[in-house]
């Protein structure tokens, strides 16, 4: 299976987001936690610390991290960053969900 990807605009979100926190040490952290309307949820967040078993990607000078647990359900996925009237989020597109809810946030397997 391939490795998770970004769109062109999660990276400039992203860029955008490590400029305004004034740390080019970050990395975008995309994380699998069990909730949510449909079993699974994506969390995202910034982290410096690597852990042992995180799988790091660098796309376009972004740098993602990955926890063991959650790599699984991630492999081949995209993650999209998306403006509209439901405001603005990062989505993760998954080839291996079989299911999603309507927020986009939260998948079955």
């Amino acid at each position: 299976m391939s490795e998770m990807s970004l769109t062109p605009a999660a990276v400039g979100k992203i860029q955008a987001l490590i400029e305004d926190e004034g740390d080019d040490s970050l990395c975008l952290r995309v994380f699998v936690t069990g909730g949510g309307c449909s079993g699974f949820q994506y969390g995202f967040t910034f982290d410096t610390e690597v852990a042992e078993d995180d799988a790091q990607m660098q796309q376009d000078g972004v740098k993602v991290l990955v926890d063991s647990l959650s790599y699984p359900y991630l492999e081949g996925a995209s993650v999209d960053y998306q403006e509209n009237l439901e405001g603005s989020r990062f989505v993760v597109s998954n080839p291996q969900a079989s299911t999603t809810c309507g927020c986009g946030s939260s998948f079955t397997i």
